[in-house]
């Protein structure tokens, strides 16, 4: 009896891809995806759920695999989630084994990684809602070579993500050499803002 009750648990076993956009929310905390990586961690081992959460260029792509029901319960809360919108999904259907099952959740920065695999440096730019069937199956492999090369660590669960969604994303738009620029832009506003304050502090007699 044993045996056929992990029999059936196994052949009731999907996987849930989708991609969503980050919000104002998600961008505005300071450890969106270190939080991210903590809770659903704890979630994830508590229902048999693994899988892949990759963050670029203001997307979320995510791989999960688990039961039918663990994955249609975890997508009703993504859907509840203000840290990102436009939830669409990519591909709700039966697999034949995990693809990621040593990790409960591996949360990645695509920019850090990206550039470093040349199969999938032609998706560059980062932007999964206009990727067709064959892209998202190009990107799916890519991360199943990622999770092979990573199988050997002690730790292959999470690791720290030291930038904050709002930094990635600052420096993604920015870029390196344009942040002199931006420097002085802030600071001129700054200067107009307080010679405006100085004119009507005059005119009010403060």
């Amino acid at each position: 009896m044993v045996a056929d009750s992990t029999l059936f648990a196994e052949s009731d076993l999907y996987h849930l891809v989708y991609v969503s956009r980050i919000t104002s929310t998600g961008l505005s905390g300071a450890s969106t995806l270190n939080d991210i990586a903590e809770t659903s961690i704890k979630n994830n081992q508590a229902n048999d759920i693994t899988g892949i959460l990759c963050y670029g260029n203001g997307y979320f792509f995510q791989c999960v695999e688990g039961s039918e029901q663990a994955l249609t319960n975890l997508k009703n809360q993504l859907l509840m989630d203000d840290r990102h919108k436009d939830l669409k999904t990519l591909d709700f259907s039966a697999i034949a084994e995990r693809k990621f099952k040593g990790w409960s959740l591996r949360s990645i920065i695509l920019e850090r990684w990206l550039l470093k695999d040349p199969k999938v440096k032609s998706l560059l730019p980062f932007k999964p809602y206009s990727w067709d069937e064959a892209e998202t199956e190009q990107f799916l492999l890519a991360l199943q070579g990622y999770y092979q090369q990573k199988q050997g660590e002690d730790k292959i669960d999470a690791q720290p993500i030291k930038y904050s969604a709002l930094g990635l994303t600052l420096s993604k738009v920015v870029g390196e050499h344009q942040a002199f620029f931006l420097i002085q832009t802030v600071l001129a506003a700054l200067i107009i803002i307080a010679l405006l304050w100085v004119v009507l502090a005059d005119k009010l007699g403060f």
